[in-house]
């Protein structure tokens, strides 16, 4: 956007939510039009899922997203989500196959498609369905539970042969079994590495087409995270003044949490990760279903206390997949989460096979934007949250006196400019109750910076003067333009001079849209 363009300005002016929005993409939603329209209707962050689909595929879905981007003059983000470690029954054909409580099923290595075959010994018909995870029958012990399908399928493992790669199952919940539906073995010690080969090709393919972030599935502990971290660094060394990026140094690394194990660990991986998502979907299959709503709020308030990002994930507005509008619980689920202090929500299959992407994305910005007009409508608290205590940076304080400036003034806003985005994550992580607009020149930090709650980033140059009161004017005549302002709107306002220079001394401002004297610093 040019420095004074108000004609260049994005399509879509409404402002947005304080909450993400992550949409995930596929069939349904690969299409130029139907980007643009999730874009409109508060998508920041899409997700490229590897479980599905090849790279060339993802690499189509990538220009496309980019392409959209470019014309609504938006900073987009590419969210690339590992696989990781998980087990998949192999081809099932045609349909499927309906397996009923009290059938034995088979599951077998290197078989090239799903079969029914009598038992030599017994006599009895059974399914026998391939797998690719060589220790599975060594892993997996008599009387351990293999479930398929998020646990829609359930079944005892009964016997085991090591030699022909076998391990037989009864089914005691029965259901239809497709191809590369999920196993999970929530009672078993699996020695499988947190990342595959497949993952490494991915995360190649995400340097090489420059993803924006990455998601780690199946998280256990925080030397996992620390694994792909070190190998990113080593791919994509950065410069010197880049140090301080918003989420990490290189792409920034998000670890899902779905094992017993990684909500053990939590403090740890929290540490190490720069952003974390809750997924659901096996986290509800691989421990008690009934404690997954608590593991969520310990989450979501360890990640706020760290001041990291937390993603929200599955079957949120699942019914949409088919509906043209959720349920009552779904509705309440994702307002739960935003009032919980999650940054963003996702969708899954809604948008990425689901028959009403766009509009699955306006309910769930209805619903979250309802939650956040109730939060700031709550008895505001006497001061700023403390986040990331033990560190003792500048723009850190700086942001926190912004939360008092906004409060006794009755900001409308907060503006930044934050080169690299740091700061508009110390920003962020003192939960704004009104949008925070972070202006740089990085498209890089622009797109990293569309998953933190509350931050608009915006891409343009500096004023060619690079002085503090040049760019003030330039943001008045740019918010009015977006219709986010008016002439005497009251706003807090943070830069550095001179201005987009990394690690310069930062000033807060209280300062009124449209006034004659420009910059009033606290600075002097």
């Amino acid at each position: 956007m040019p420095d004074t363009a108000p004609a260049d300005l994005p399509v879509h002016l409404e402002r947005p939510t304080l909450t993400k929005i992550v949409a995930t993409l596929g069939p349904a939603s690969d299409s130029a039009e139907v980007m643009t329209k999730l874009v409109e209707a508060g998508v920041s962050v899409f997700r490229f899922n590897f479980s599905h689909g090849t790279l060339d595929e993802h690499t189509a879905r990538l220009k496309t997203l980019r392409t959209v981007a470019s014309t609504l003059r938006r900073p987009l983000a590419a969210l690339g989500d590992l696989q990781g470690p998980k087990i998949r029954v192999g081809t099932v054909p045609g349909a499927g196959i309906e397996i009923e409580a009290g059938h034995e099923v088979t599951l077998r290595l290197g078989l090239a498609e799903a079969i029914e075959e009598r038992d030599p010994d017994t006599g009895v018909m059974r399914v026998v369905l391939p797998f690719e995870y060589e220790p599975l029958v060594r892993e997996v012990l008599p009387g351990h539970r293999v479930l398929i399908n998020d646990g829609a399928i359930r079944m005892l493992a009964i016997d085991k042969n090591l030699a022909r790669g076998e391990l037989h199952c009864r089914v005691t919940t029965g259901g239809l079994v497709t191809s590369r539906k999920g196993i999970n073995l929530p009672d078993s010690d699996l020695t499988a590495p947190a990342i595959t080969e497949r993952d490494w090709e991915c995360v190649e393919w995400a340097v090489e087409h420059g993803i924006d972030m990455l998601a780690l599935s199946f998280v256990r502990n925080a030397g996992e995270v620390t694994e792909l971290k070190e190998r990113l660094a080593g791919m994509c060394p950065i410069s010197p003044d880049e140090s301080d990026d918003f989420l990490g140094s290189t792409i920034p690394v998000i670890a899902k949490i779905e094992k017993p194990q990684a909500v053990d660990n939590i403090e740890e991986i929290v540490e190490a990760a720069d952003a974390i998502m809750v997924a659901r979907g096996d986290l509800g299959v691989e421990m008690e279903l009934a404690r997954v709503p608590i593991v969520q709020k310990q989450i979501i308030e360890t990640c706020n206390r760290y001041g990291k990002p937390c993603i929200v994930a599955t079957q949120m507005l699942e019914s949409m997949i088919e509906n043209a509008s959720p349920t009552r619980a779904e509705t309440t689920d994702v307002s739960n989460a935003v009032l919980d202090g999650a940054g963003a929500v996702m969708l899954s299959a809604e948008t990425a096979t689901g028959k009403h992407p766009a509009l699955v994305v306006e309910t769930m910005r209805r619903i979250a934007r309802a939650a956040e007009e109730h939060l700031a409508a709550l008895p505001q608290r006497a001061s700023a949250p403390q986040r990331l205590r033990e560190q003792r940076y500048r723009t850190a304080a700086l942001a926190h006196g912004a939360w008092h400036i906004a409060n006794d003034i009755g900001a409308e806003l907060v503006v930044c400019w934050s080169q690299h985005g740091g700061g508009a994550r110390y920003l962020s992580q003192n939960d704004f109750t009104i949008p925070i607009i972070a202006y740089t020149s990085s498209l890089k930090a622009a797109r990293r910076m569309a998953l933190l709650r509350g931050v608009t980033p915006i891409r343009t140059e500096p004023p060619e003067s690079g002085r503090l009161r040049d760019w003030n004017a330039m943001v008045d005549a740019d918010l009015i333009a977006r219709g986010w302002a008016v002439t005497g709107t009251p706003i807090a306002i943070l830069a550095g001079k001179p201005l987009g220079t990394p690690k310069v001394a930062t000033s807060v401002a209280i300062h009124y849209i449209g006034h004659p004297t420009g910059y009033r610093s606290n600075d002097g």
